[in-house]
């Protein structure tokens, strides 16, 4: 797989089966995530490859809830090349910074964060199964 071969577009309806795999959240959530352009997937050879879902905290902020690429196509740019995507239309949208989390017991996560620019920025301790602390990241848009 050439990573200049793989589309990133925003999720489709058509897409909600691929989109809703990890249960976090309801059908119906996923649904209007859809409809509000917050869930943007990667595509390669017509067969879905991941997929970036977007919160906004307070209605206002974004932040990457869930970001999944299927472990064949892990570390070839799969996931840089839908931040991209995500950072642009964010910036056209005049917002200057992106966050994301990762749980405190997750290196590999974490690694990934800084490895494309993200800082990190807090933490909230315990608010996790087990009471494992969750660290927030930010990525500044400019």
């Amino acid at each position: 797989m050439k990573i200049d071969e793989v589309s990133i577009r925003f999720a489709t309806l058509a897409d909600l089966d691929f989109v809703q795999q990890d249960s976090f959240i309801s059908t119906k959530i996923v649904e209007r995530k859809i409809e509000q352009e917050e869930v943007i997937v990667a595509e390669w050879n017509g067969k879905l490859i991941g997929y970036l879902r977007l919160e906004y905290l307070w209605s206002l902020i974004p932040y990457i809830a869930l970001i999944s690429i299927i472990s064949e196509y892990q570390r070839q740019g799969v996931g840089k090349a839908i931040l991209r995507f995500t950072e642009t239309f964010l910036r056209d949208r005049g917002h200057s910074a992106l966050y994301s989390s990762s749980q405190a017991n997750e290196p590999e996560p974490q690694t990934w964060h800084r490895h494309v620019g993200f800082e990190e920025c807090g933490i909230i301790a315990g608010i996790n199964k087990d009471g494992v602390g969750e660290i927030f990241f930010r990525k500044r848009l400019g």
